[in-house]
């Protein structure tokens, strides 16, 4: 048997008294954070010959993976916002949803599907104000437990292959 003992603290730290404003923020390097997302939606592919041809549906679970450089607080972005960010222009538009007919015109594959999400993110970090600071630098889309598809920043931001 392991004898374990756990400590109740004595004291609460108190802002101002036994830690300073000022020392709030430990560093000033970017960081990832990151937060998961799932979400149920049905679709089928075009030109496609194989079971994926036919309606269906999937869980899929979606990962964003953000950086930035912590505020006064020592925070990069709040996990809240994510959250909020992910459910408005993601989640809420294709939870439950039949993704031929919400998408924009495209075959709904995970790789073009990963690519209107980091769209969708990425605008919204522009227009609330967190870019430049706060950079989404990938965004996985499973399709299945063992399927994902992914874009990085360095990869949106390069330019096309030649065809």
């Amino acid at each position: 048997m392991i004898n374990v003992t756990y400590e109740i603290p004595k004291h609460i730290q108190q802002l101002g008294t036994d830690i300073q404003a000022h020392e709030l923020r430990y560093h000033n390097r970017r960081v990832l954070v990151s937060k998961e997302f799932t979400f149920d939606s049905a679709h089928h592919l075009h030109l496609y010959d194989g079971k994926c041809k036919s309606m269906h549906g999937h869980t899929y679970k979606l990962q964003l993976v953000m950086s930035g450089k912590t505020d006064h607080r020592g925070l990069a972005i709040d996990f809240s916002d994510i959250k909020r960010i992910a459910k408005e222009r993601v989640i809420d538009r294709l939870d439950h949803r039949y993704l031929n007919e919400v998408l924009p015109p495209m075959n709904t594959t995970a790789e073009n599907m990963v690519v209107w999400i980091y769209e969708q993110v990425d605008t919204a970090l522009r227009e609330e104000g967190y870019a430049p600071n706060v950079r989404l630098e990938e965004a996985r889309l499973w399709e299945t437990p063992t399927s994902y598809a992914a874009v990085t920043r360095a990869l949106m931001e390069a330019e096309d292959d030649a065809s």
